[in-house]
């Protein structure tokens, strides 16, 4: 796979499979947005966003429960990225969330054509702890 992964990838779709039952929930939506960029020097970036984010008119004046809203309709993180294989590793320099900070995130990716199919091994979801596959889907911009 090599260099086919570099460039910039826009989000088709974000799911998570619930292991309990095998039910597919759209994490973001049926239309998220988002884009996942590689380059050739080994930097990726990437920002996921649920549709359907709510439109703070002024954000000086946002409640609490607004901002953790905008929070938690949102992945954001920057860093560099190894591959080995079918492996991807995103070693995370900068992230919305500082648990990530300094971690380095295993991802399972296919290619196949323009598309880019990125899942992790089973986690505890972080919005609901159970057991889940996330599954993003992207397509190659052109």
């Amino acid at each position: 796979m090599d260099g086919a992964i570099y460039g910039t990838w826009k989000l088709v779709s974000a799911t998570r499979l619930l292991l309990a039952t095998g039910e597919k929930i759209d994490a973001f939506g049926k239309r998220p947005s988002g884009y996942l960029t590689y380059t050739p020097d080994g930097r990726m970036i990437a920002i996921l966003t649920k549709e359907g984010r709510p439109k703070v008119a002024d954000m000086s004046k946002a409640s609490d429960q607004e901002r953790a809203e905008l929070f938690n309709t949102m992945i954001a993180y920057a860093g560099t990225f190894s591959l080995r294989g079918d492996k991807v590793t995103h070693h995370v320099d900068i992230s919305w969330n500082e648990n990530w900070t300094g971690s380095d995130q295993l991802r399972n990716v296919k290619l196949e054509g323009d598309k880019l199919y990125i899942t992790s091994d089973p986690q505890p979801s972080g919005v609901d702890g159970r057991p889940v596959i996330a599954e993003l889907q992207w397509e190659r911009l052109r």
